[in-house]
């Protein structure tokens, strides 16, 4: 018979885990099965049908521009970068000169991803004609 030991550090950890994994599953599989029993497999007819007085539906093409998606990229990449800043502010005096160096250089190397997304035109907004 094997020894648990339940005074690992790390057992809290593990039983989290497990716990977690197990709910997870099963709310997949109950979500799965009630979406499968209530859920109408003859929708094609309804979303095509009229809905009160407006026009018929038709189906068009997803034309959604590429640049929501650039615009969305560049904003996250770069708040992010902006969110890593605070923890060398908060330790500015810790870190001394080596930190200063190492922040000048992350600036550097934000400000040269910036530029590079400015010349290619990422940061203006092309309009479909």
């Amino acid at each position: 018979m094997s020894h648990m030991d339940f005074t690992h550090p790390y057992f809290g950890v593990f039983v989290m885990f497990v716990l977690t994994f197990t709910a997870f599953m099963a709310t997949l599989f109950l979500a799965r099965l009630i979406s499968r029993k209530i859920a109408r497999l003859n929708t094609e007819k309804l979303k095509t049908t009229l809905y009160e007085c407006g026009p018929e539906a038709t189906k068009q093409p997803n034309s959604i521009s590429i640049q929501f998606y650039l615009m969305a990229l560049l904003f996250i990449l770069f708040d992010i970068e902006i969110i890593f800043m605070f923890p060398w502010a908060v330790n500015f005096k810790v870190l001394g000169w080596f930190g200063f160096v190492e922040m000048i250089l992350f600036i550097l190397v934000l400000t040269i991803g910036f530029v590079y997304a400015w010349k290619k035109g990422a940061l203006e907004w092309h309009s479909i004609k």
